[in-house]
């Protein structure tokens, strides 16, 4: 929103952080630590693509947030690792987010000592530069002072091995609705990721009809440059005409179904389980094990209950938010009552309003 694109060229980098009455040394990023930053992230097993730096490329390039990782070291040799952002949000303020737009950040480390070392730089942060607050989107929770949200959860269990054993991950009900929509309605799927623009239009067709603010474009598209061969782009076709856009993304063995749209004039009932379903089946074709179906809201029970239905048992995530002293939390979420004016005219606005102005809105909103 008011958050203006910042030219990294031109930014005043903050002095290293260090604590030198303690074995780990904490130092704030520089671009000459990239390949030390990813393959410690690679070795890790909670990294996750949101900790990495194409994530980081595609956030600064299109939303201009400044990226103010941290990386640890236990005698010289890399022990964790925290990717926070400075997100300048016309409804909050100044805070700090690991990571926006994302299911998962938070910190990585070797250790609790190691957690600890890096959650105390973020704080110091926080300090220096007045944020109201850091939110670390953990799976799991990292810091024990910290109250855990309890607000979202995440969807994820295995792929079979046979292309031919994924109906049966989908319940009875589930299943017969997704064979139902593509023999009535001769839905076919198409994976290409050519048809991004073709995926976008569906998907910010789907967010005005959620009364939601849509990412704008140029995040799809850098995310499309910045992980070439990490992500899929899904269309699914009745008579022709595209009414399902899937772009899912690519993880060690994960399938990441992420951003997905419908178009609400298409009258096909099933349609999102036979999406969901041919996806299943196109990443058991590349040998991916685990299907990670991403988080939803606990108190948005639409989506939440759609993927339990799915056959999907959900797993509540650890995130967790420092508050500064003397400050209050943002309250940025969507269900709040703050924006429910703004949320029953979104959904009637027209696409050619809702389109930019979203991509707009976006940027002080860190989904």
């Amino acid at each position: 929103m008011s958050t203006a694109a910042i030219d990294p060229g031109s930014r005043l980098r903050e002095p290293p952080v260090r604590f030198p009455h303690h074995p780990i040394r904490v130092v704030s990023f520089d671009p000459s630590q990239s390949d030390a930053w990813r393959g410690y992230v690679d070795g890790h097993p909670d990294g996750t693509l949101f900790h990495g730096l194409d994530w980081k490329q595609a956030v600064e390039r299109s939303f201009g947030h400044r990226f103010q990782g941290f990386l640890a070291h236990r005698n010289e040799k890399m022990a964790g690792v925290l990717a926070l952002y400075e997100v300048r949000s016309l409804f909050a303020g100044r805070i700090l987010v690991s990571v926006p737009y994302a299911t998962y950040g938070g910190i990585l480390g070797d250790d609790e000592s190691t957690c600890g070392a890096l959650f105390q730089a973020a704080t110091d942060l926080c300090r220096r530069r007045g944020a109201r607050s850091i939110e670390l989107r953990s799976s799991r929770e990292m810091i024990d002072s910290l109250p855990v949200s309890h607000s979202h959860a995440t969807f994820v269990r295995e792929l079979p091995a046979r292309k031919n054993d994924v109906d049966a991950i989908l319940p009875r009900k589930a299943r017969a609705a997704a064979r139902r929509a593509g023999e009535k309605h001769d839905l076919v799927c198409e994976f290409d990721n050519a048809a991004m623009p073709t995926m976008w239009d569906l998907y910010s067709r789907s967010m005005r009809r959620l009364a939601s603010p849509n990412y704008p474009r140029k995040f799809f598209d850098e995310l499309a440059a910045a992980l070439p061969d990490r992500h899929i782009v899904q269309i699914v076709r009745c008579h022709g005409r595209a009414v399902a856009g899937l772009l899912s993304f690519l993880h060690r063995d994960r399938m990441m179904p992420y951003f997905v749209g419908l178009d609400e004039r298409a009258d096909v009932y099933g349609l999102s389980h036979f999406l969901y379903l041919e996806s299943m089946r196109w990443a058991v074709e590349r040998g991916l094990r685990v299907y990670d179906f991403g988080r939803s809201r606990i108190d948005n029970p639409g989506p939440f209950e759609f993927k339990r239905l799915c056959g999907f048992e959900p797993t509540p995530l650890g995130y967790q938010t420092y508050v500064a002293p003397g400050r209050i939390a943002a309250d940025l979420s969507p269900t709040s009552a703050r924006w429910s004016a703004a949320r029953r005219i979104w959904k009637f606005m027209p696409l050619a309003m809702t389109r930019p102005l979203g991509g707009w809105i976006s940027k002080s909103i860190p989904g």
